[in-house]
C-alpha cells in the first residue's frame, strides 16, 4: 500500500459508545508518529470524542487528529474515506445491517479493514464474497478485533505455539468479573446481539459454510469429549454452559486456515463460560429461551429493543457502563489444553490418549469498552509496523497475524497471555 495516504488510521463510526474509546486508544499510541481522523455523520459528535479524548489523556490532538464525514448509506463518502487511509477501524455495527458497504469500499480502496464484530454471519459472508478480491489487492480484512475474539483467538495460537509437540484438544473457560457497583452492557453490543440469536433461525449461516467449507477438516487425536449443555467442571470448579459467542466460529476458521496453508496438526476446540452458581445458570436458561423464542419473530425483536433493561435482567441499557463500573470490571480466560509430546506427536498410529497438558490464562480488563480498545488498536499498530504473513485476503486474527509481535503488543498494553502449568510427556 502506498505511502503517500492522508492518514494512517481512521476510526469510523468513533462518536458511537464503542467508537469513542477506539478513538482515544489511537489518540494514546499515536504519540505522534502518524495522522489519524475519526469518521461519521455528524461533526459536532466527533469534535467532542475528540476534545474528550485529548482531555483523557492530556495532549493536543490539533495537528495529528481530523474529521471526516461519512456514512453507510452514501457509497461516495466511503470511498473518499478510505482512499484516504492506511487502515479503518470499523465501529458501526451491527455488522450485518451496517458492515458490508464499509468492507466493500475498504477493499476496492486497498484500505486494510479492522472490525470488532462478533457476528459469525456477517464476517463468513464478508470471507465468502471478498476474500479472492482482498488477496488480489493486497488489502487485509481481519474481523473480530475485540473482546469478540482476539482474547480467545490469540490465545488458542499462543498455547499452539507454547505446547511442545502437537496439541490436539483445547477447552476454554471464560469469566466476567464485576466490581462493587456492579455492570451494565451498551444497547449497542444488545441489539447485535439480538439479531446475532435471530440469525441462527434463518439458516442462512448453514448456506454460507456449505460453500466456504464444502469439505469438513480432518481431526488430529482422539475425539475431544462432549460437555452435556450444563456441566460441572472440575477444572474451574464451577457449573458452565457453552459460550455462546463468536469465538468458536472464529477459532474454527483460524485452526482450518492454519492446517490448509501452514500444514499445523488441526485442533479440537470448544468454549464455555463459567457461571457463579448453579441457581444463575438455570435463570439463565429460563431467561435465554424466553430471550431466544422472542428473536424468532418481527414483533419479538421490537419488544427487546425497546425493553433492554428488563430482558437482559438489567445487563445493558442505553446509558451503558459508568467510567467507575469500567474500571473495576475484568476477564479471565483459561484455557484446558491437551495433545502429545514431541516423543510421540510423530508416532503412527498415535496412543490412544493425549499424555501432556497445558493450561494457559488470558486475563484483562473490561471486556466491552477497554480491552476491545486495546485489542482493536494494537492490531491496527501490528498492521502498520509488522510484515504480516499474508498477502491479504478476510482473515481471521490468527490467521492474519500469525508470527507478529500482536501477543507482546497486548501483554504491554493490559491484555496478557501467560502459561499457567504444563505436564509434559518424558
Amino acid at each position: 500500500m502506498a505511502d503517500s495516504r492522508e492518514f494512517a488510521i481512521v476510526v469510523f463510526g468513533a462518536s458511537g459508545f464503542t467508537g469513542q474509546f477506539v478513538a482515544r486508544e489511537v489518540a494514546k499510541n499515536s504519540k505522534g508518529k502518524f495522522k489519524w481522523a475519526v469518521a461519521g455523520r455528524n461533526k459536532a459528535k466527533l469534535e467532542k470524542v475528540l476534545r474528550e479524548a485529548a482531555e483523557e489523556i492530556g495532549k493536543d490532538l490539533t495537528h495529528e487528529a481530523s474529521i471526516i464525514i461519512a456514512n453507510v448509506d452514501d457509497e461516495e463518502s466511503l470511498n473518499r474515506m478510505c482512499s484516504r487511509t492506511k487502515i479503518v477501524l470499523n465501529c458501526v455495527g451491527p455488522y450485518r445491517f451496517y458492515g458490508e458497504p464499509v468492507v466493500k469500499a475498504a477493499v476496492e480502496n486497498g484500505c486494510h479493514h479492522l472490525d470488532v464484530s462478533g457476528e459469525p454471519e456477517f464476517l463468513e459472508t464478508m470471507q465468502l464474497k471478498y476474500h479472492d478480491l482482498a488477496k488480489q489487492k493486497g488489502v487485509h480484512v481481519i474481523g473480530a478485533c475485540g473482546f469478540d475474539s482476539i482474547p480467545a483467538d490469540m490465545g488458542v495460537a499462543f498455547a499452539t505455539e507454547q505446547f511442545p509437540g502437537n496439541l490436539c484438544h483445547l477447552e476454554t473457560y471464560m469469566s466476567m468479573h464485576s466490581g462493587p457497583k456492579g455492570f451494565v452492557g451498551h444497547y449497542g453490543t444488545y441489539h447485535s446481539i439480538i439479531y446475532g440469536v435471530a440469525s441462527n433461525f434463518e439458516g442462512n449461516l448453514k448456506k454460507v459454510r456449505k460453500q466456504l467449507f464444502p469439505s469438513r477438516m480432518p481431526t488430529f487425536g482422539p475425539k475431544l469429549p462432549k460437555r452435556s449443555f450444563v456441566h460441572y467442571s472440575e477444572a474451574v470448579k464451577r457449573w458452565c454452559i457453552p459460550f455462546l459467542g463468536s469465538d468458536p466460529s472464529i477459532v474454527r476458521r483460524s485452526i482450518r486456515h492454519k492446517a490448509e496453508v501452514l500444514s499445523q496438526k488441526p485442533v479440537q476446540f470448544s468454549a464455555y463460560m463459567i457461571c457463579p452458581s448453579f441457581l444463575a445458570v438455570m435463570l439463565l436458561m429460563f431467561f435465554g429461551a424466553i430471550f431466544a423464542m422472542l428473536c424468532r419473530f418481527h414483533w419479538g425483536r421490537k419488544l427487546l429493543e425497546k425493553y433492554p433493561k428488563v430482558f437482559s435482567l438489567g445487563l445493558f441499557s442505553h446509558e451503558g457502563p459508568t467510567k467507575e463500573q469500567m474500571e473495576q470490571a475484568s476477564f479471565s480466560l483459561l484455557m484446558y489444553g491437551s495433545g502429545y509430546g514431541k516423543k510421540t506427536a510423530d508416532l503412527d498410529p498415535l496412543p490412544p490418549k493425549p499424555d501432556s497438558e497445558i493450561v494457559v490464562k488470558v486475563n484483562g480488563p473490561e471486556a466491552g469498552y477497554v480491552a476491545t480498545p486495546v485489542c482493536i488498536v494494537q492490531a491496527a499498530m501490528t498492521v502498520l509496523e509488522d510484515k504480516l504473513p499474508n498477502r491479504g485476503g478476510v482473515l481471521t486474527t490468527a490467521a492474519a497475524f500469525h508470527g507478529t509481535s500482536l501477543i507482546n503488543r497486548l501483554n504491554a498494553n493490559g491484555v496478557k497471555y501467560s502459561v499457567v502449568s504444563t505436564s509434559l510427556a518424558e
